[in-house]
């Protein structure tokens, strides 16, 4: 008996994600601008009203099954700009057809800021890092049965 052996690479899609990569300072001014340039990774140059209209050929979002990812790694300083930003990126992917936006290569201040203000559970984070993607950035691991309190109870606690 034998198993068909899994082909590509693990943690890499069969079909290629559209990335998207974002560097530098996000301004306020700049996030129109990140979002016409996702509309043209996912649509073409003509958006989704494409000379055909919305439900023409030209309003369909390229490959349908592909991921939308989006680099975050080269920003300098997350603050409320980025997370606005990071939200519009996620409704523009999920206008694309129900796509969920991953985000690659998220710094440790752009975690807690998502997670404050509760989009953590909105995009994916971490993806491309190799990092658990869920929970957020403030969770705390679950004890196992039997494995006794858990961080920070005493262990003489009732």
């Amino acid at each position: 008996m034998s198993f068909g052996r899994r082909t590509g690479l693990p943690d890499v899609e069969a079909m290629t994600p559209i990335v998207l990569v974002v560097t530098g300072r996000v301004t306020r001014d700049a996030v129109p601008g990140l979002c016409a340039e996702l509309e043209a990774l996912l649509y073409g140059p003509d958006g989704p009203d494409g000379p055909d209209g919305p439900d023409g050929p030209d309003g369909d979002a390229r490959a349908p099954g592909a991921g939308v990812d989006c680099d975050v790694g080269g920003v300098v300083g997350a603050d409320l700009a980025l997370v606005e930003a990071v939200a519009r990126l996620g409704l523009v992917a999920r206008r694309a057809g129900g796509r969920r936006l991953r985000l690659r290569n998220v710094p440790p201040e752009l975690r807690s800021l998502l997670d404050l203000v509760g989009l953590a559970d909105v995009v994916d984070l971490g993806y491309g890092t190799g990092e658990d993607t869920g929970g957020g950035a403030g969770t705390v691991p679950m004890p196992e049965r039997g494995a006794g309190p858990g961080p920070g109870v005493p262990a003489d606690a009732d």
